[in-house]
This record gives structure tokens, C-alpha cells and sequence, in this order.
């Protein structure tokens, strides 16, 4: 079920043939909502942005965004021609929020298809006061702009301690020989122990910048910790599967696998055979795209990481690095 926090666009929203558990009306500071909305369980809420109080101020929407989920939350934007500048499109971005439309016909779509940083990108005006360069495009010898896919994996630990941080480490090694790279941290300063100072840690309210200011890298692999997983293209979600680890997770949700059905789940430090993945995959009723086991992350060229990363897309692998 959904909110929707109206004011201007009252009636507009009114008309979405939508599940609807909560409505309110008015201005509201960040706070109210907080207080509000803090403990209580909706899928998505739908807010029409002239109900927030001083919402032309980014740092008040810097505000909702540090203490909502983003990519539970649509705004609806109004006609002002502040709203709709470039640099307040590129600041909603550069603070992650990337759910936003101008059209109320659009919000069923997004409650759906909740937008991810590629889809907004193009709203990250390069050219404002945030002065970040403009990196969104390479040149070929032509001088024509050539855009970048770049893919925005993020990893994020289902089990405790299940790896994503060593995981990326290993990841980027045997990837930067064909793929131009960049592994970052969200939250964390953990990647400082690999004495690599190509890896970099960041909070979450910068790591928009940062892939922003990488956006001529082919990949980003990010080590989401409690991070938005919204500035990713795809997530992979890692499992320990010991025994402990599992009975731990099942324990403190007990529908972690249900929210985890048709996800990207991958087993890592895994001492499981072939078998033993089968009836993993039964007794969870998940499918498992990967059993990765325990590996020794000092070796440059290890057969089983290359295999992960050939499994997912990076092809180039095959040809251009990693003999064993």
C-alpha cells in the first residue's frame, strides 16, 4: 500500500488508480514527515513536492533524502521555473534522488520502475556550481562524443560479514587489465587495509560525485554497506551460506527470501558443492547465479573470480587477461 503527501496537486494525485493506505494534506517539514512516517510500513510514497516546506532549498530536500529511502519515495514536481532549472534537476540528483517527475500520469510507472542513477544522469548538469567536469563522454579520434555504458554494480552483504568489501578487492585486480575500473566504499573506511589507493571510501552523500566524476570508467563496483542502492545499475547480493549465518539471517527476517526472489544472489566463502547448491535453492526457493568459494585474495590471477566476472558480461576476460 502507498502514501501520498499532497498539497498543490491535491486533486491531480487523487485521481491515481493506485492502493492507497495514508493521505495527508498541507506543508510539511522534513521533520513532520519523519515523525510521521518514521515507524510506519508502505511501499512507496508518493510526494507532491509543494508539500514540502522550503523545498526550493536542495538542502531541505538534502534533508528528505538522509532520512527516507529514496527509492521508496516519487515527487511529483511543480511548474516553477526554479524546479525545473537545470541546476536544481542536477542537485536533486547530486543529492540521490533520482524518482522525480513532472507529469502525475508518470508516477504509476515509477512505483513500478523505480529509477537508478543511469536513468537521471543526463540531469547532472556538469556545468554548475558544483563544478564537477565534465567526464560523461570520451572522444574518438573524430572528435565525436562517444557515451560510455557504464555498469554500476553494487555488493551488498545479505549475511554478516559476508565479504563484498575482500569480494570488490579481488574484483578490480582482475579486471583492470581489460576494463578501465574504479571500486568504492560507501560508509566504510575498510579499503584502506589493502594498501591500494586506487580503491576509495566515500559517505553516501558523495558517492553520486564520485561515480559522476568517473563516468568515463567502464564499471564501478560499490560496496554498498547500508548505502542507496538506487546509484547502482544492478546489485548483487551476497550470502554466507554456514550454518550460523543462515539460521542468523532466517531469525531476524523471516521473509528475507521472498524479498530476495528473482534478485541476483550470489554465495560467497561457500564451502557448498554442486549439490548442496540444489538444495539451497530448494529449501530457500531462490536461484543462486553464483558459488564462490573461500579463495585467497593475494593471488593476481584466480580462475574461480574470473569465471564470476565472465558469468557476468565481462567477456573480454576470455581473450585479453588472466591465464592460469
Amino acid at each position: 500500500m502507498n502514501v501520498i503527501v499532497s498539497n498543490k496537486y491535491q486533486t491531480l494525485l487523487g485521481t491515481l488508480n493506485i492502493d492507497v493506505i495514508k493521505t495527508i494534506n498541507g506543508e510539511f517539514s522534513v521533520q513532520d514527515l519523519v515523525n510521521q512516517f518514521g515507524n510506519f510500513f508502505y511501499n512507496k510514497m508518493i510526494i507532491d513536492i509543494t508539500a514540502i516546506k522550503n523545498y526550493e532549498n536542495v538542502n531541505v530536500m538534502r534533508e528528505l533524502s538522509m532520512n527516507f529511502e529514496m527509492d521508496k519515495i516519487i515527487i511529483l514536481l511543480d511548474d516553477s521555473p526554479q524546479v525545473n532549472s537545470s541546476m536544481y534537476l542536477s542537485q536533486l540528483v547530486s543529492v540521490g534522488i533520482y524518482n522525480f517527475t513532472r507529469s502525475v500520469d508518470a508516477v504509476p510507472f515509477l512505483l513500478d520502475h523505480p529509477n537508478a542513477y543511469k536513468d537521471v544522469a543526463a540531469y547532472q548538469n556538469l556545468n554548475t556550481s558544483f563544478d564537477m567536469g565534465n567526464k560523461m563522454n570520451v572522444m574518438k579520434e573524430d572528435n565525436q562524443p562517444v557515451k560510455i555504458e557504464q555498469r554500476v554494480i553494487g555488493f551488498k552483504n545479505v549475511t554478516e560479514h559476508a565479504g563484498a568489501t575482500t569480494l570488490i578487492y579481488m574484483l578490480k585486480k582482475h579486471l583492470q587489465d581489460a576494463y578501465k575500473v574504479k571500486a568504492l566504499e560507501i560508509n566504510n573506511t575498510d579499503f584502506e587495509y589493502f594498501n591500494d589507493k586506487t580503491l576509495e571510501s566515500a559517505d553516501f552523500m558523495n558517492a553520486s560525485f564520485i561515480i559522476a566524476n568517473n563516468s568515463d570508467a567502464e564499471v564501478i563496483l560499490v560496496d554498498l554497506n547500508d548505502g542507496p542502492e538506487s546509484i547502482c545499475t544492478e546489485i548483487i547480493y551476497l550470502i554466507e551460506p554456514g550454518i550460523i549465518k543462515l539460521n542468523k539471517l532466517i531469525r531476524t527476517d523471516r521473509k528475507i527470501f521472498d524479498k530476495l526472489r528473482n534478485k541476483k544472489i550470489v554465495l560467497n566463502k561457500s564451502v557448498l558443492n554442486s549439490s548442496d547448491v540444489s538444495d539451497f535453492e530448494y529449501e530457500s526457493g531462490s536461484r543462486v547465479f553464483f558459488n564462490i568459494p573461500c579463495l585467497d585474495e593475494k593471488l593476481d590471477n584466480n580462475k574461480k573470480i574470473t569465471e564470476f566476472l565472465i558469468a557476468l558480461g565481462f567477456s573480454r576476460l576470455n581473450t585479453e587477461t588472466k591465464k592460469w
